[in-house]
C-alpha cells in the first residue's frame, strides 16, 4: 500500500477528531444480536434505509433463527416478511443461497474471512466489513454512498471505485480504527453533509474541507437543515 502524504494524515485525522467529539454514540444503525442476524440485515440493507430494515426484521429474525432456519425457509413467506425493504425478491434468493452455504460449508456459523464473506451469495466487501467491524470486531473502512462522498468531499481521495477508496482510507488511518472511522463519517452523512445540499455553514469540520463552500452558507438556515436524534 502506498503511503499518503503526511499533511493529508494529518488533517484526515484531525478531521475524525472532531467528529468523534461531534458523534460521541457514532454506531452501527441496524439492530443486531449476532453475526448472523446482522448479516442478514445489511443484505436488506441494500436501497432501504436502516430505520426500514430495523422495522422488518424482528419478524425475520423470529421466524428464521438461524441459518439453517433460513436455508429451509418458504420463499413466498420470506418474501413476504421482507416485502417493504425494496427488491424483495433479489434479497430473498440472496438470503437463502447464503444460508444454505453457510449450512453447508461452515456449518451454521457466518465465517469471519473476509475472502470467505465474499464468496457468500449477496455478500461483497461493504456488506463483510460491515460484518467483520460490528460483529467479529476485525476493524475496515465499510464504503458505502455517505463515506463515498465524504471521503471526495474531503479531499481524501478522488478514486470513485469503492475498493480503490478504500485502500485510499487505509493509508490515512491505522487499523484499529477504520470501522469507527466509517461510522462517525456514516452519521455526518447522514446527519449534516447531505448528497443534494450540505449544511456547511453548521459543520463543525468546514474549516478543514476543501468543499465547505458547496453547501448553505447562511449559519441559521444551515443550522436547521441539522438532522439531531
Amino acid at each position: 500500500m502506498d503511503k499518503a502524504p503526511l499533511a493529508l494524515v494529518r488533517r484526515a485525522r484531525a478531521v475524525d477528531r472532531i467528529l468523534e467529539q461531534t458523534y460521541p454514540d457514532a454506531h452501527c444503525e441496524l439492530d443486531f444480536s449476532n453475526p448472523y442476524q446482522l448479516l442478514v440485515a445489511t443484505i436488506l440493507s441494500a436501497q432501504c434505509t436502516d430505520e426500514r430494515v430495523n422495522q422488518v426484521t424482528p419478524a425475520v429474525f423470529a421466524a428464521y433463527p438461524d441459518p439453517q432456519a433460513l436455508a429451509g425457509a418458504d420463499r413466498a413467506e420470506l418474501e413476504d416478511l421482507i416485502r417493504s425493504t425494496g427488491f424483495f425478491r433479489n434479497k430473498a434468493n440472496s438470503l437463502q443461497s447464503m444460508a444454505m452455504v453457510v449450512c453447508d460449508k461452515y456449518k451454521g456459523e457466518i465465517p469471519r474471512p473476509m475472502s470467505q464473506l465474499t464468496r457468500l451469495p449477496g455478500v461483497g466487501r461493504k456488506t463483510a466489513h460491515v460484518v467483520r467491524g460490528n460483529a467479529f470486531d476485525q476493524p475496515g473502512f465499510t464504503v458505502d454512498t455517505h463515506v463515498t462522498r465524504l471521503s471526495q468531499r474531503l479531499g481524501w481521495t478522488q478514486e470513485t471505485d469503492p475498493v480503490r477508496i478504500e485502500y485510499a482510507l487505509d493509508a490515512l488511518f491505522p487499523r484499529k480504527d477504520r470501522t469507527m472511522v466509517s461510522h462517525r463519517l456514516i452519521f455526518h452523512g447522514r446527519r449534516c453533509c447531505f448528497a443534494r445540499k450540505p449544511a456547511c455553514a453548521a459543520c463543525p469540520i468546514a474549516r478543514l474541507c476543501p468543499s465547505r463552500g458547496i453547501g448553505e452558507q447562511d449559519p441559521e438556515r444551515a443550522e436547521k437543515m441539522i438532522k439531531r436524534p
